[in-house]
This record gives C-alpha cells, sequence and structure tokens, in this order.
C-alpha cells in the first residue's frame, strides 16, 4: 500500500499542495539562480518536477508506513488541517498530549518531506535553467561585443580589465546549515537517480530499477539522524567545504572556464592561459574572530587537510591527461625546450624514468606528464611527512605546475597540436589556475583588539613612549605605528624566547603563516582580515606585527617593500562604513603602507559587513550605508592609483546581505567593480547552491557574468548627476527614519528577553552545527553580546523575519511625507540597487506571518513585555507592506512573481503543523527548566527537529 505524503490520505494531492516548481519560485529569491527563466516553468517542466515530487511524497509515506505504521501518517494529516485553522486551541491540545517519541517523528515527518521536495526543486530548476537559448556568459559577452563593434568600448580595454577579473566566492564556517552533510549526500544520490529515471533514453527495467534504488534511499533517508551528536570541529568546517570544492574543481571549472574562453573568443578577445577569472576562498579554519578553537596548529591542519585534497584532484585529472595524449614522435615532433625538460626530469627522477621509459619512450608528452604526476604526489607526501622540499623532485606551489604544463601545451601548439593544446592541456592549466594546490586561499580574521593588546607588551618592554602603549589616544597611537613602520627595526630583540600573552599568542599566528607559506608555497594564505577596524591604527598595527614575523619589509625611498600577506580592514558597523573612505584614504597616504601596498600589485582589499551593520542600525541603513561607502571607496582607491578588490560579508537571508548574487553585483554603484570581488558562500547557502554540481554550475556562471558586465560594461554613471543626487537624499532619508524606528526597538531593554522567550535561539546552541559559540565571551547578555547569526536564525524560527524588514516601512513613510512619492516610484523603476533591495524585501515580508508569530508571543513570552513590543512590530510590519506596495504600485507583495507568492503561501500548510509543534515543546521544555527539572532528552531532541525541518521548509535560516 502506497501513501502520498504528506498529500491527504486517500492518496490525491489536496488543491493547496504546492508543486517542485511552486516551491523553487518561493525559495529563489535567496540564494542564487532561483526562478525559472521567466520565472514560469514550461508544461513539460512543470509536469516532471509534479511527477517527481509526488513519487518521493508516495515513497517516504510508504517508509513512514514501513517503520512507524499507518497512524503517524493520519496524525500527519490531524495536525496539518488543524495548523490551518485560526483557532489554535484544538491544536494545541492535541500537540500538548503528544509523548515526545511521537512528537519527534512528527517532526522528522515533515522534515523529510522539504528535504525531497527541495532537492527535487534543485534538478529541475537545473533542468529548465539548461533549456535557455543563451547562458549568462553568452549574453554578456554578447553584449560586451556589441559595446566594441559600436565604439563603445576599446578592445584594448576589455582586454586590460579581463586580466585582473576574479569572482572569488569564499566559503565560510559560519553556522547556518542545520542538514547534516549524511543527509546532502543521501539528498544528492536521490537526485542523481531522479535525473536517470527522467532520461528519455531509459528502459523500462531501467526506470523500475531506479524506483527500487530511490525507494532504498528514502528509507536511508528516515534512519539517519537529522541532528549532530556533538559540535563540529574547525577541522570538520573545513572537510565540509572540501566536499563542495572538490566537486566544483572536478565538475565545474573545466567547463566553464572554457566557456568563458570560447565566448570571449568569438568576440576576438583572448583568455590567457593563466589568467585568474574563477578562484575560491575558504574562512575554515582561519577565522579566529571570537572562536577560541581556531589556533595556530589548526590553521596548518587545515591546509594541510585542503592540499591533501586538491593535489588529489590535480593528479587525478593528470592521469586523465596521461591517458588521452598519446602523441608519437614517429608522428609529430616536440619542441627543443620539451626535450631538454624531460632530460632534467629523467636525472632529478631516475626511478620514474625507469619506470616509464620503457611504456613512453616514443610518448614524450606522456613521459612529461608522468613526471609532473610523480612530483604532484612525492609533493602531497612531503607535506604529509612534514619532509623538506626537494627541488626538481616535488613542488613548492603551483608555479612549477604550470611552468611543467606551459612546457606541454607550447610544444603542442608549435607542433600540430593546437587544438589538443587549447583542449585538454588549456582545461587542465585553467583548473589548476583556479584552484590551486589547495582548492582554495585561507583567509585569517583576527579582532583589532588583541594585536595592540600583543604591542602593548611589546611597546612597553622597550620602554621608549612618554605613557604605556594601551593608554595612548588614537592619534598618538597611529602617530607611533607609523613611525614604527618608517623605521624598520625589530621590535623583538635577539635573544628573546619567550613572552607573556596575549603577545606570545599573537606572534605565534603570524609566525603560522609564515610557516604555512613555506611549506605549502606562495598565496595559500593571502589576506588577513581585522574585524572592528575603526581607524588607520588598527591595519598599521598588523603590518608591525607581520614584520616582526618576516612577513612584511615596508622598504624605503631607497628599497623595494616586499609583502607577503595583504591587510583587510573590515567596516562592520554602520558608523565604520560611514568613514571608511576617509580611513582608506589616510592610509593609502602613509608611505610606508602605500610601499606596501604596492608591494602586494596595487590591489587593495577592503570587507564590507552586512551582518553586524544590519543588526546595529537595521537592513534599511545597512544597505544603503553598504552602497555609499562602495562609492567613497571606489573614488579613494582611484584616487590613489590602486584596484580595490572589495570582499561583500553577506549571509544566506534578507538581514544579512543575502539575495541573488548576481543582481547584488549588478545593483553595486558604477566603477566599484574593477575586476576582482569576493563574496562570502555560507550555510545553507553553500548546499542549496553547489549539493548539485549541474547547479553549481549555474550559479557560478551567472555570478561571474554579473562580474564581467559590472567590470567592462558599468564604469560610468547610467544617470544624470541631478537625478541621482536627489535620489541620494531620499535614500538619506529612508534610511535615516528606519535607523530611528529600529533603534527605537532594539534598544527597548524589554526587546533581549522578549527575543529570548519569543525564539528559539537559546536552544539553537544545542544544535550543534558551528565551532563558534554562538554568544560573545564575557557579555552581559544584552544585544551587544548576540552574534548577527543566531540573531537572523531566531527570528526566522518564529516566522517574524524582523532583520529584514524592520524600520524600513517608517522610513519610506518619512520620505512620503516629505513629499517624495513620485521620487520613490522613479527610483524603484530605474535604480537598480533600489529595486534590488526591496525586491528581497518583499521576499521576506511574504515569509514573514504574524498569525504564526503571535502564537509563539501569546505561548511563550510574559504577557506585559509581549503586548507592548509586539504590538510594535505588528504596526511596522503593516506599516512596512502598506508603504512597499506604494512604491511599486502593486495590489500585493511580489505581485510581479505570481509563483513566488502563491508558493509561499501554500508552504504554510506544511510550515504551520511544525511551528505549532515547536511552540508546544517549548512551552514544555521551559516549563520544566522553571522548576528546576533538566527536560528529558526525547524532548530536547524533537524541539531540535522542529528547528532543522522550519529551516529546511524555509531556506534561509540565517
Amino acid at each position: 500500500m502506497s501513501h502520498d505524503f504528506p498529500l491527504s490520505g486517500n492518496g490525491t494531492a489536496p488543491e493547496e499542495t504546492p508543486t517542485v516548481q511552486q516551491m523553487v519560485d518561493a525559495d529563489r529569491r535567496e540564494p542564487d539562480v532561483g526562478q525559472f527563466a521567466g520565472g514560469v516553468a514550461s508544461d513539460e517542466q512543470h509536469t516532471a518536477l509534479r511527477a517527481s515530487v509526488r513519487q518521493l511524497s508516495t515513497l517516504l509515506g510508504e517508509a513512514l508506513t514501513r517503520h512507524e505504521g499507518p497512524e503517524l501518517l493520519a496524525l500527519v494529516e490531524q495536525v496539518r488541517g488543524l495548523a490551518r485553522r485560526p483557532d489554535d486551541g484544538e491544536l494545541h491540545t492535541l500537540l500538548s498530549g503528544l509523548d515526545d517519541p511521537t512528537a519527534i517523528v512528527l517532526a522528522r515527518a515533515f522534515t523529510a518531506y522539504f528535504q525531497l521536495a527541495n532537492i527535487t526543486e534543485q534538478l529541475h530548476r537545473w533542468q529548465e535553467l539548461t533549456a535557455r537559448p543563451e547562458g549568462p556568459l553568452q549574453a554578456t559577452v554578447g553584449r560586451i561585443g556589441t559595446a566594441v563593434e559600436a565604439g563603445e568600448i576599446d578592445p584594448a580595454r576589455v582586454t586590460e580589465i579581463l586580466a585582473r577579473v576574479e569572482l572569488r566566492p569564499v566559503f565560510t564556517a559560519h553556522p547556518t546549515e542545520a542538514s547534516r552533510r549524511s543527509v546532502l549526500d543521501l539528498l544528492r544520490k536521490i537526485a542523481d537517480e531522479i535525473q536517470e529515471q527522467e532520461d528519455p533514453r531509459a528502459r523500462s527495467v531501467d526506470v523500475a530499477r531506479t524506483h527500487r534504488r530511490l525507494a532504498e534511499l528514502v528509507d536511508l533517508l528516515w534512519q539517519t539522524d537529522e541532528i549532530r551528536t556533538e559540535r563540529p570541529k574547525p577541522t570538520d568546517e573545513a572537510r565540509t567545504a572540501i566536499y563542495y570544492l572538490r566537486t566544483l574543481a572536478a565538475q565545474v571549472v573545466p567547463d566553464l572556464l572554457e566557456e568563458l574562453g570560447l565566448q570571449l573568443a568569438a568576440i576576438g578577445i583572448e583568455l590567457p592561459a593563466h589568467a585568474r577569472p574563477l578562484r575560491f576562498g575558504t574562512w575554515a579554519g582561519g577565522d579566529r574572530d571570537g572562536n577560541p578553537n581556531v589556533t595556530p596548529e589548526v590553521t596548518l591542519d587545515v591546509l594541510g587537510l585542503q592540499h591533501d585534497f586538491g593535489l588529489r584532484e590535480l593528479i587525478a585529472a593528470v592521469d586523465e591527461l596521461v591517458l588521452d595524449l598519446g602523441s608519437s614522435t614517429r608522428v609529430v615532433e616536440i619542441s627543443d625546450e620539451l626535450k631538454a625538460s624531460l632530460e632534467v626530469d629523467r636525472k632529478a627522477l631516475p626511478g620514474a624514468y625507469a619506470a616509464f621509459i620503457g611504456l613512453n619512450h616514443e610518448e614524450p608528452y606522456r613521459l612529461k606528464l608522468s613526471y609532473i604526476r610523480v612530483r604532484l604526489s612525492r609533493t602531497r607526501d612531503r607535506l604529509d611527512h612534514g619532509t623538506p622540499h626537494e627541488p626538481g623532485r616535488d613542488y613548492l606551489g603551483l608555479a612549477g605546475v604550470l611552468e611543467d604544463l606551459d612546457l606541454v601545451r607550447d610544444s603542442l601548439l608549435a607542433n600540430d597540436g593546437a587544438l589538443i593544446a587549447n583542449g585538454p592541456v588549456l582545461r587542465l592549466i585553467r583548473t589548476a589556475v583556479a584552484t590551486g594546490m589547495g582548492l582554495a586561499t585561507l583567509d585569517i580574521r583576527e579582532h583589532a583588539g588583541r594585536h595592540h593588546a600583543a604591542l602593548a607588551t611589546l611597546f612597553d618592554r622597550l620602554g621608549e613612549l612618554d605613557q604605556p602603549y594601551g593608554e595612548l589616544e588614537r592619534a598618538k597611537r597611529i602617530e607611533v605605528l607609523s613611525k614604527e613602520l618608517a623605521h624598520r627595526r625589530p621590535l623583538i630583540g635577539a635573544g628573546v624566547d619567550t613572552l607573556p600573552e596575549p603577545a606570545a599568542g599573537v606572534l605565534q599566528l603570524f609566525r603560522t603563516i609564515r610557516k604555512a607559506l613555506q611549506r605549502f608555497g606562495p598565496g595559500v594564505i593571502e589576506s588577513y582580515i581585522v574585524s572592528m577596524s575603526q581607524d588607520i591604527d588598527d591595519i598599521l598595527a598588523v603590518v608591525v606585527l607581520a614584520r616582526e614575523a618576516g612577513l612584511v619589509d615596508t622598504g624605503n625611498a631607497d628599497t623595494a617593500a616586499w609583502a607577503k600577506l595583504g591587510f583587510v580592514p573590515l567596516f562592520e558597523t554602520v558608523t565604520e562604513l560611514e568613514t571608511a573612505g576617509p580611513l582608506m584614504d589616510a592610509l593609502l597616504s602613509d608611505p610606508s603602507y602605500r610601499r606596501v601596498v604596492t608591494a602586494r600589485g596595487d590591489v587593495q582589499e577592503i570587507m564590507l559587513g552586512y551582518s553586524d551593520s544590519s543588526k546595529d542600525a537595521g537592513i534599511a541603513a545597512s544597505q544603503w550605508q553598504i552602497h555609499r561607502a562602495q562609492r567613497a571607496l571606489r573614488d579613494i582607491a582611484a584616487r590613489h592609483g590602486v584596484v580595490l578588490r572589495l570582499f561583500h560579508g553577506r549571509g544566506g537571508s534578507t538581514g544579512r546581505g543575502g539575495g541573488p548574487t548576481g543582481e547584488a553585483i549588478l545593483s553595486q554603484p558604477y566603477g566599484s567593480l574593477n575586476g576582482p570581488i569576493k563574496i562570502t558562500e555560507q550555510g545553507e547557502v553553500i548546499s542549496d547552491k553547489y549539493t548539485l554540481p549541474q547547479l553549481g554550475r549555474e550559479n557560478i556562471e551567472q555570478a561571474l557574468a554579473a562580474v564581467l558586465e559590472a567590470s567592462v560594461l558599468h564604469r560610468s554613471s547610467r544617470l544624470p548627476a541631478d537625478v541621482l543626487d536627489g535620489w541620494n537624499s531620499t535614500m538619506d532619508l529612508v534610511a535615516g527614519s528606519a535607523q530611528n524606528a529600529y533603534r527605537s526597538l532594539v534598544r527597548d531593554p524589554l526587546l533581549v528577553p522578549f527575543f529570548v522567550a519569543a525564539t528559539p535561539v537559546d536552544e539553537l546552541g544545542n544544535l550543534n552545527i558551528g565551532s563558534r559559540p554562538s554568544r560573545r565571551p564575557g557579555g552581559a547578555g544584552g544585544l551587544d553580546d548576540l552574534r548577527a547569526i543566531p540573531w537572523v536564525f531566531g527570528w526566522t524560527q518564529s516566522r517574524m523575519n524582523l532583520p529584514g524588514w524592520f524600520g524600513l516601512g517608517s522610513g519610506l513613510a518619512a520620505a512620503r511625507q516629505d513629499g517624495r512619492e513620485d521620487t520613490l516610484k522613479q527610483m524603484y523603476g530605474s535604480w537598480h540597487f533600489f529595486r534590488t533591495f526591496l525586491s528581497n524585501v518583499q521576499m521576506t515580508l511574504s515569509k514573514t506571518d504574524m498569525q504564526i508569530a503571535a502564537r509563539y508571543v501569546r505561548t511563550l513570552v510574559d504577557d506585559d513585555a509581549a503586548a507592548k513590543l509586539f504590538a510594535i512590530i505588528e504596526a511596522e510590519h503593516a506599516r512596512t507592506v502598506e508603504e512597499v506596495l506604494r512604491v511599486t504600485g502593486h495590489e500585493q507583495l511580489l505581485a510581479t512573481s505570481p509563483v513566488l507568492r502563491r508558493t509561499l503561501e501554500l508552504r504554510d500548510s506544511y510550515l504551520a503543523p511544525l511551528h505549532a509543534l515547536q511552540i508546544s515543546l517549548l512551552a514544555r521544555s521551559r516549563q520544566a527548566q522553571a522548576s528546576g527539572i533538566t527536560p528529558d532528552p526525547d524532548l530536547q531532541r524533537a524541539l531540535l527537529l522542529t528547528i532543522n525541518g522550519i529551516a529546511a521548509g524555509l531556506r534561509n535560516t540565517g
């Protein structure tokens, strides 16, 4: 007997059941390639989607019956039906009477449905996208070609910009992914089976086998525990990043970069073999800010892991090329340079020569590639055992690998092998350039305060200052540090073996970076990010410490500087964003620091924080100040003759800067993107975008196309200066009024207790989804101590979604009352920044449900606090919806995305039961704690499962 779970008990889908096509668009305002072309799927695609979700829901129903009995399905439908009623009294009575084991399986049942629906949606989203007549890269390069033909841009200018184009997604360890990798692995296998089943060439026996395999996988999904038993270590987080990076390196990067090269060649522009339009970064094992688990030893361990797996991928790629490149000297010649290199190889690796010469003595390309493979294997062994580098016998960094591969390619080009040289050989070269030997570059991040604390120890030991370093005013500290960099003397003299903390720990970190560069090669760590950068002393302090570790020499008027590391200020709060331009002007005006930037290729990286600025001042002020900061930084960089590389620290939710990456890139101020850009990929965004490599390809292609367009075609303003000035003034008013409304709420002393009571934020810590604590250590329990991720996660779980919209209604109302309603409408119609901002907010407003939120408040929060604060939240929500609709001219949210709107409505028929169950379990758990009783482990497990399920259903957990 089969069951369509969680459809109606008679096996037919009720009218309100969402298809996967509808569910895709519900989620795909965040993250990226979300909506199908035009937002509407073809009839054929729609049918396939519906068939896939029905098949999986049937298999899930059968699995539940086998494991739990038919009573569970009846309970599911009963709870689902009651959850849609305005009066929740009967539902509350039902859920309160459930024992803990039943609550567990009920939560798991709803969660499993969302997991299966989501992976099916991802697969069919990719299928629809690949059916487009023109992909993002083709369309963008075509527009560039048109501009070149029209004389609007010089081809040489395009080539010059292309040389520095670099999209770098940075995989962070930020804890917003609630699903275990074991679950994600099963879901990926399910998608593979669905794709095979839908192959029109599949025979009936193949379909039957695939159906059986799907049943097995769904059964395994039900038997797999969704909850981690312990908190992951930083190395575990690194393994998760490696899981995705390996797939991208093997299945996405080669073809994507080949297509970019072919598209550019079609308009007469060559993509150099060593160009780096795509790279990857990671924070796992390098983000030390607030995470005591990331030690220098962990950093080296993570780099070792990355290189172990990265070298495996390179070796596998070389092995494949060895099989292909059987060109014989009986048929073609080879270059003298390649002949000479083979003789050097023979002497350096005589054992390899003896092993290969018998088979490959007339196949020089295979022989050369075999030597490359041996060196890569020896490099992996060297890194594994910590033995010294042996020149000629292994590699130190990527340069030697590329040198050898270039010899192969150049010889082929010179000897009738152009197709091969520009085919498989070039694909390997470009993949190696993109991923390096370690898959991704590791960033280091540390708090500014720790550097000054370390320097206080070093300066105070010398006794040269009139007062202790820690007591210096900022202006005096800047003077001291600038002078110190100009004189180049060491602060730590010979014979100093031990220093007190924190100086010892901070210096150990810099020495670890030097050790990593020596062991793994140049560039494995490239950026040192300084969080809470408030003035230039916060950056100069890091340069001084890096100099002490032998990572920097600032040079002087007669001696060139060199720097093995770049220094990156992170501007996080609205105040820091407002002063970012003047700060960078002052920093680049310091002669010693400017020489460091010159040594780094005249590239200055700056990181912009979305999460903390939003938590600090609300989404409108955050988004606007980030936009203004980019303009200021663009102008300062141009004035100082440096290339600006902006690093956008975006999260998954709108409240943390989320939204489609391509749209976000295109909505930046003109000229702020001048080739390179870094963008964080976090938590559930990573799994949604990259679990399926096919969809990963689409997401990266869309972002890369946007980088090309913004860098090449959006270099000047598309608006008259007077129009833009008026819009700036209006946006100042909107952001200022929105910030006042937001801060009035969050500075209310009752707000944090209200938040903790009305959401499962405290229970989030038990989910074991990240190595970093959810609260900053040593705080008093206020808003400042709570990290931005749980701040957003908690509001999302209770369906208030407050960080994604609160204050905007007041801001728009203030502008309208000031007589600027027509201006707001013009801004929405013609300003990419404003239109994208309101579009993302509309999605968040649509996912907000004040009726569900009211149930949390009514059940879990003290009446006095609830009545006051929730009334304010409800009023601002209503105001925001009203004002957004006035600006857009629509009668309802997402009027231009009807499928998206309908899907959000339909998802609630499955989310509402999970919310109701979570509320009941929270009340039960807190009642036990108030009575001094430790909640039963089954109760805690059921509660965590509801958090998982709601995260799976909403998709935007943080």
